[in-house]
Parts: C-alpha cells; sequence; structure tokens
C-alpha cells in the first residue's frame, strides 16, 4: 500500500474526529449557556421576591407608625416599631425580651408547620381521590363545604372536647382545617386543567385514568400544588395561633391573652411584629421555591 493511498484513508477519520471534537464544544457552550441562563434566572427570581419581601414591610412599618401616632392611642398601650426595636435590642433587659419572645414564636411556627404539612398532605389526597372517584367526590364534598361555611371559632370546642385539651392532635387538627379548603381548591382546580391532547395521548397507548393522573395531571398540577402551599402559609399560622388561644395556651396564640391582662403592652406588640414578619419572610421563601421549580421544569412563572 502506498503512503497516498494511507494517507487518504486516514483522511476521514481525522475529519471525523474534528467533528466528534466540534460536538463536543458545542454541547459544552450549550450546557454553559444553560447554567448561566440558570443562574441569571435564580438571581431575578431571588432578587424580585426580596425586593417585593421589603417593600411590603416597609409598606408596614409604615401603615403601622401612621397608626400608632395618628389615632391619638395612649403610648402606654400602643407601641410603634421603634419602641419594639428598643425593647428586643437596646434596653438592659433585652436579651431577656427576646428570649422570651423567640421561645413563643418557635412554639407557634413548630405548631404552624404541624397544620400546615398535615392540610397540604389531605388537600392533594382529597383532590387526587376527587379526580379518580365521582363517587367520593359526591360523598366528601357536602362535608367539606358544610365544615368550610361553620366558623372554626365555633367547632373548635368540639374538636378540642375529641382531641383533648392542649394535645398535639387538637393543634394538628385544627391547622389542617385552616388549610385544607383553599388548598383543596387550588389543587382541584390544577388536576383539572390538563390539555386533552396530552390525555388522548396516554389514552391511545392504553393509559388508564391513574396511569393519566400520574403522567399528565399531577405534573401539570404543579403550579396550582405551589400556589396552594404558598396561600397555606398564612393560614397555617393563623391555625397555629387559634389553636394554641383555644387548646394548649402555649406559642404566641396562647401568651397574646397572657400579656394583655398583666398590662404588658411591649411583650403583645413584639410578639405580634415578629410573627408578622417571619409570615411573610416564609410566604416569599415558598414563592422563591415555586418559581425555581417552575422554570426549571419549563413552565410559565407568571409575575406576582
Amino acid at each position: 500500500m502506498s503512503a497516498r493511498t494511507v494517507t487518504r484513508s486516514t483522511e476521514p477519520d481525522r475529519m471525523g474526529d474534528a467533528t466528534r471534537q466540534q460536538a463536543i464544544a458545542a454541547d459544552a457552550a450549550a450546557q454553559a449557556r444553560l447554567k448561566s441562563d440558570r443562574r441569571k434566572a435564580f438571581r431575578k427570581t431571588l432578587g424580585r421576591s426580596l425586593g417585593n419581601a421589603g417593600i411590603t414591610i416597609l409598606v408596614l412599618l409604615l401603615l403601622w407608625q401612621a397608626v400608632v401616632s395618628l389615632t391619638g392611642i395612649s403610648p402606654f398601650v400602643a407601641k410603634g416599631p421603634i419602641d419594639v426595636w428598643n425593647f428586643l435590642f437596646v434596653v438592659p433587659q433585652a436579651e431577656a425580651n427576646r428570649d422570651q419572645i423567640f421561645s413563643l414564636v418557635g412554639q407557634t411556627l413548630w405548631d404552624s408547620w404541624l397544620g400546615f404539612i398535615v392540610g397540604m398532605i389531605v388537600a392533594i389526597v382529597l383532590a387526587i381521590l376527587f379526580s379518580l372517584s365521582k363517587a367520593v367526590e359526591a360523598g366528601v364534598m357536602p362535608l367539606v363545604l358544610l365544615l368550610r361555611t361553620i366558623p372554626l371559632v365555633s367547632i373548635a370546642p368540639v374538636i378540642i372536647l375529641m382531641t383533648g385539651r392542649g394535645t398535639t392532635a387538637s393543634v394538628a387538627v385544627i391547622g389542617t382545617i385552616v388549610v385544607l379548603f383553599p388548598a383543596l381548591a387550588n389543587v382541584l382546580f390544577g388536576l383539572t386543567r390538563a390539555s386533552q391532547q396530552s390525555l388522548d395521548v396516554v389514552h391511545v397507548f392504553g393509559g388508564g385514568r391513574f396511569m393519566t393522573l400520574r403522567k399528565v395531571n399531577v405534573p401539570g398540577a404543579l403550579p396550582s400544588i405551589f400556589a396552594a402551599a404558598r396561600v397555606s402559609v398564612p393560614g397555617a399560622v393563623t391555625g397555629a395561633l387559634l389553636a394554641e388561644w383555644l387548646s394548649t395556651g402555649a406559642g404566641i396564640g396562647g401568651a397574646i391573652m397572657k400579656f394583655n391582662a398583666q398590662a404588658q403592652f411591649n411583650q403583645v406588640w413584639a410578639s405580634i411584629a415578629i410573627i408578622t414578619i417571619i409570615t411573610l419572610l416564609l410566604y416569599n421563601i415558598v414563592q422563591i421555591v415555586e418559581n425555581i421549580a417552575l422554570d426549571r421544569m419549563g413552565m410559565v412563572v407568571g409575575s406576582r
């Protein structure tokens, strides 16, 4: 074999190697651009959410100070943001004040977390059962609507009698009821938004109702599930405060009445301020997670 023949036979291999190297380089460049776009989207989402949270807290503080300053309430009773700041960080006993308030806040957050988790799980399970069986929906939905129309304060004594006063079960049940109804409505709405074309594809390939739900309805309902979680954050805190007030006597909900009866108004305002700010922060954290998750999945993230 001549040298010219060997050279010609190796030329396609070299061209193939060059093509593969170009493809690898192009793929690496595309991956780098994708990572860069994701980092930019994350920073944009984080910045927008933090900006919204900052504006909300600033407006809240201004309204708070305006109410205290312009309503003519006695300074002994009404405490503004500066008074609460001094109470928690400036006065000599500030460390003891922080320990007292933050321990109560920690208990309330734990109770809120319990109601949030149980309420979201029950809402998702019920929504799936309603989607799978119209008979289950017809049998359970009237009870759900009945509970929704009855004020929770009026049925709370019955719940406490059934679960026991001061028990974790009473906190979980009351928190679940508060979280359940808006979460259930959002998740049900999301499960019914699946496109008919996607449902037809699953049916064509032999998929049944459960397969359709798993492959199409549940993934398509993720925006609604995230929206339900976001809306349920303040609802879970409200349920925890109510359960503490009516049942356990612990946390912020149980301490507010004691502080008010003992004319400890600094503690009252500090407790309300801290739990409100933490609730706003948790709401925005859930929104950040929602935006990032939906962006990674290629779903449209509405501007909020």
